[in-house]
């Protein structure tokens, strides 16, 4: 298991170092999607269920922590190339930071690229990972005034996975409220309400990424 400990970029040109990124994961051919929540939204369990439903799609997963490589372990046990970075304390991933942690990993081959972002809903929002897509994660339990709160997070995001969204029954939680809050600051937004574990929602987010993945490699997105 590699972990990889990182530093912030010293540049002071995140977007630059951004779109270089990017232009360079499209020249490969390889989807890199930044994938942002709080702490206990379910992350990895989405990415395991991910990973299980795609066969057929080449995944690799950047863990990014603080500390541990608990993650990354985890997801090379279901059979995707993982590693884990240490962010040297740092509350977020930039684009030097992810283009360092790739240089460590064989992406040959490689359709898509999960970056798991470090866990809080303020900070990875700010800083351009690289990434050709931004997708956000909320969980039934963090309840349905999160939009409110941290908008700008919900306002950068591609597509917002809603999760566990089998307990809703047992948190004040109101979908309709959530998806008027959110589309209130982001119109464009795709939203996949689902549950990892009972695998409601999950054909629509698959069919999702698939798409996504087909108009990177084809060049029809930013």
């Amino acid at each position: 298991m590699k972990v990889i400990e990182l530093h912030e970029s010293v540049t002071a040109s995140n977007d630059h170092d951004a779109d270089a990124l990017r232009m360079q994961m499209k020249m490969d051919g390889t989807l890199l999607i930044n994938l942002m929540s709080s702490p206990g939204s379910g992350k990895t369990t989405l990415l395991k269920a991910t990973v299980s439903l795609m066969p057929d799609v080449h995944i690799a997963v950047m863990e990014a922590d603080i500390a541990s490589d608990v993650d990354a372990v985890t997801m090379e046990k279901n059979g995707a190339q993982s590693i884990q970075v240490h962010t040297d304390g740092m509350c977020h991933m930039d684009a030097g930071m992810t283009a360092e942690g790739l240089k460590h990993m064989d992406l040959r081959n490689t359709d898509l690229v999960f970056l798991e972002n470090v866990g809080n809903l303020i900070c990875p929002a700010e800083f351009d990972t690289g990434a050709g897509k931004n997708v956000m994660i909320l969980s039934v339990p963090e309840g349905d005034d999160k939009p409110l709160k941290y908008p700008l997070m919900f306002s950068k995001a591609d597509a917002l996975v809603i999760s566990k969204i089998d307990t809703k029954s047992y948190f004040d939680f109101s979908l309709e409220k959530c998806v008027e809050r959110v589309k209130r600051l982001n119109p464009e937004i795709e939203i996949f309400p689902l549950s990892a574990k009972t695998g409601e929602g999950m054909s629509a987010w698959c069919q999702w990424l698939h798409a996504q993945i087909i108009a990177w490699q084809k060049g029809e997105q930013r």
